[in-house]
């Protein structure tokens, strides 16, 4: 990483207690990655900035272009990847150092109202897998049970299944019979 500024610029605080998601913002020199890829190197620890995860759904910029991806563990710390399509028609290459910006995608846990993050971490392996989920599918839970607000007695019974259903490994609530 030598000739690279990895400063990072995010307004997350230390302490573990308040973990507000916070874009991060750093500069660095983009490598090859596989089939036409670039890999964008990410200099700061997610799991310590944000909140531990098994993948890090994001979204963003790279240089002021649009970019959703996963950042993942590496043998350099941690990346993501921008692929060949996303790359055409940009003025990005390898070798470049670009100015990133990122933040996890979609509803967070530090966003849920009270009754459901209290569900989630009274069952931590439900709570793991719900951070993993992609935001698609952690939304439509999160409709299905705003769809009960007025009724609380029926909040409660869906966040109860949900809970069950994303400790089981479930994505997607299956369909009710019609």
């Amino acid at each position: 990483m030598a000739g690279q500024d990895t400063s990072v610029r995010g307004a997350s605080s230390a302490g573990c207690e308040d973990r507000a998601v916070r874009a991060q913002q750093f500069t660095v020199t983009v490598r090859a990655g596989s089939r036409g890829r670039v890999v964008v190197p990410v200099p700061f620890d997610p799991d310590q900035v944000w909140r531990p995860k098994p993948c890090h759904h994001i979204s963003g910029t790279v240089n002021g272009m649009r970019v959703r991806a996963r950042i993942e563990a590496d043998a350099g710390g941690w990346s993501f990847s921008v692929g060949p399509a996303r790359l055409r028609g940009c003025r990005i290459a390898v070798g470049d150092t670009v100015a990133v910006v990122v933040e996890p995608e979609g509803p967070q846990r530090e966003d849920l109202a009270s009754d459901l993050a209290d569900a989630l971490e009274a069952n931590p392996q439900a709570a793991m897998f719900f951070d993993a989920l992609a935001q698609f599918y952690r939304r439509a839970y999160l409709r299905w049970i705003d769809g009960a607000t007025r009724r609380p007695d029926l909040r409660a019974a869906r966040i109860t299944e949900m809970v069950d259903l994303l400790a089981a490994g479930v994505k997607q609530r299956p369909k009710p019979p019609n």
